[in-house]
């Protein structure tokens, strides 16, 4: 599985963006995908992470009621739509799979990752 990251931008306070993870390989519609990032200095955070049949969604707290993740199997692609961006949302956000939500929390966890994109909110 291969994973692309895209979507990522300048965004003013408040306002909303919308990041897309598209994969490449047959098997992507098999995978729990998550949405990790990191801020400069600062260690890689779970975000939101997703089932493969998008029956289970998990948040961290820090973007929970501002955050949503869905995916399209049809078109192997997995979305983070981020409304009421605040300044420390500002990033680089990655997406990654892993076969089952279990332990989506973890970096290491994660078998697949993409490239990331960077996300700048101005405050």
């Amino acid at each position: 599985v291969q994973l692309q990251a895209c979507g990522g931008g300048l965004v003013q306070a408040g306002g909303s963006l919308r990041l897309s993870c598209a994969a490449s390989g047959r098997t992507f519609s098999t995978y729990a995908v998550g949405w990790f990032r990191q801020a400069p200095g600062k260690e890689r955070e779970f975000v939101a992470v997703i089932s493969w049949s998008s029956s289970n969604t998990y948040y961290a707290d820090s973007v929970k009621g501002r955050f949503t993740i869905s995916r399209d199997n049809a078109v192997n692609t997995v979305y983070l739509q981020m409304n009421s961006l605040k300044h420390e949302d500002t990033a680089v956000y990655y997406c990654a799979a892993k076969r089952t939500v279990v332990g989506h929390t973890t970096v290491e966890n994660y078998d697949y990752w993409g490239q990331g994109t960077l996300v700048t909110v101005s405050s």
